[in-house]
């Protein structure tokens, strides 16, 4: 098959010729260059209006000249339908659809972050992985569950490309500010920033104003360079090594824009290499927007006969990820790995030794971190974890018994409690108990911080909750109902049947737990992207 591809989402014009049979992916871009600021939606689309068609020129060209026999010999049309700019977006679909007539060729809209994500399982050869998607409007971690990708963490403010665009646009550097941060952050010091981890969910706005305070304030724009690298590439890297925990999955690829940063590629790949995992980051010309990811998915999407009629193909400027039903893969795909087989998950944060009894855990020191941010984690996460572990358990949760703590070198050692994960032993009446446990867990005034479903040990008797080391106290009703989102996007992302159990999860905390915390919850899910 021969495919054509053509993105235009947000600044990359751009077109594509990918011919299946040799693999081979020619792509043509014209990438928009705003005078100053960000991206100018108007001045885009009208880039996008006088560039679309030179590339696309340029790629049928190109078809001619590779053709067996007269014509461009093209078997279908793809383009990015969303998410991304409502003005650019048209545009591509005009240009695709007036192709796709022309040349007498069906038709498939393709999801711009899915393509990301699924140009780095293509190159790599991964069977499935969980995807770091690291672009300008998103930042998000996806594997591939009951048909569709499922979000596992995202962010829940901004995009880090965007994220980093508004620090550098306030120090009056032209767009895009990220590469223009990764060469000062090379003469600069490790500078110290918040750093904002949920689970699998992250923030940067808290992080963005800092980083204007501290230049304002005076400190070298070098160091806050570092340290803006440092703390936000070590959050995509935790939240990475948290989903490939949770799934039990030793694959991960790298996708989007940003993932051309230098240091965030050595930080994703310390990562694997230190939890013996397999990484990939696919070429530069792959992770910057571009048609040629957008080709080799409609291509997918083709041979499975998922294509659209003219009258079904209007863009969709926020269109998720989560919402593509997937027909190129099969059912029994999942990058959810059994639980219950021993050796196949292994923990984000700790090593755990079993000794009798007891439980010792210990936070190992992460390579891929800046020595100093990695001491000030592991010290702070060790206290928390003692404290409100056994907060917890005055409050009236079943928590393991805390026997001794030393922060300095992050060992805990524990009574040991339960026979499984909650993961390897998912039912309502165990959800409906954590539910209750959150519920008391926040009447006692703090949070858990990530209640996934590998951080709840269950036995014939009791459900317990562990690992409170990203927990804090709290008062506001937005961090407890962070706590519920985090454990619900746990069980939707992994689970086979996650209605009834989240059914049960929310009755178990409406029962023992203030209800306005869920009312809350709704409004925190709709912060995800596109939402």
């Amino acid at each position: 098959m021969r495919i054509v591809g053509i993105e235009g989402t947000a600044w990359a014009a751009s077109a594509a010729l990918y011919d299946t049979e040799t693999d081979e992916v020619h792509i043509e871009s014209d990438p928009y260059q705003p005078d100053s600021g960000g991206i100018h939606p108007r001045e885009a689309a009208e880039h996008m209006g006088s560039a679309i068609p030179e590339v696309l020129s340029t790629i049928l060209d190109r078809a001619v000249e590779t053709a067996d026999g007269p014509g461009p010999d093209v078997d279908a049309v793809a383009f990015s339908q969303g998410p991304g700019l409502g003005p650019c977006l048209r545009i591509v679909g005009t240009a695709a659809r007036s192709l796709a007539g022309t040349l007498s060729a069906p038709l498939v809209g393709v999801n711009h972050m899915i393509a990301h994500l699924e140009i780095g399982r293509h190159r790599s050869g991964f069977d499935s992985p969980v995807c770091l998607n690291a672009s300008g409007a998103n930042a998000h971690l996806l594997g591939y569950h009951n048909g569709r990708y499922r979000i596992l963490g995202e962010t829940m403010d901004t995009g880090v490309g965007n994220a980093i665009d508004k620090f550098t646009r306030h120090l009056d550097w032209s767009h895009p500010g990220g590469p223009k941060v990764e060469r000062r952050a090379t003469d600069g010091e490790y500078y110290d920033f918040p750093y904002v981890v949920k689970g699998m969910d992250f923030s940067f706005s808290g992080i963005m104003s800092a980083a204007k305070g501290a230049v304002d304030d005076g400190v070298p724009v070098e160091d806050v360079c570092a340290g803006l690298q440092e703390t936000i590439f070590a959050m995509l890297t935790e939240v990475a090594e948290r989903a490939l925990s949770l799934t039990g999955t030793d694959e991960l690829v790298l996708g989007g824009g940003v993932g051309q940063n230098r240091r965030l590629k050595e930080m994703l790949a310390s990562m694997c290499e230190q939890r013996e995992a397999d990484f990939h980051a696919p070429d530069p010309r792959f992770l910057r927007d571009n048609a040629g990811m957008i080709a080799v998915l409609g291509a997918k999407m083709y041979a499975a006969g998922d294509t659209l009629q003219i009258p079904d193909s209007a863009v969709a400027p926020d269109f998720r990820p989560d919402e593509v039903a997937v027909t190129w893969r099969g059912d029994a795909e999942s990058v959810v790995r059994d639980p219950a087989v021993s050796g196949t998950i292994r923990g984000a944060e700790a090593t755990v030794t079993i000794d009798g009894d007891r439980v010792i855990k210990r936070r190992v020191p992460k390579e891929y971190r800046h020595p100093a941010l990695d001491d000030r984690l592991r010290a702070e996460r060790t206290r928390a974890e003692a404290r409100l572990t056994s907060g917890a358990r005055r409050a009236g949760v079943p928590t393991p018994i805390v026997y001794d703590v030393d922060p300095a070198g992050g060992t805990l050692v524990f009574e040991r409690v339960g026979d499984a994960d909650l993961a390897a032993a998912l039912s309502p009446d165990r959800c409906r108990a954590v539910g209750r446990h959150l519920a008391a867990i926040h009447g006692a005034g703090f949070v858990h911080g990530d209640p996934t479903t590998r951080n709840v040990r269950v036995g014939d008797e009791r459900t317990y909750v562990i690992d409170f080391g990203l927990g804090y106290h709290t008062d506001h009703i937005e961090d407890y109902a962070m706590d519920l989102h985090v454990f619900e996007q746990s069980v939707a992302g992994t689970a086979t049947d996650p209605a009834p159990l989240l059914s049960a999860f929310e009755s178990g905390y409406d029962a023992a737990g203030d209800n306005a915390v869920r009312e809350r919850l709704r409004d925190v899910e709709g912060r995800g992207r596109y939402q």
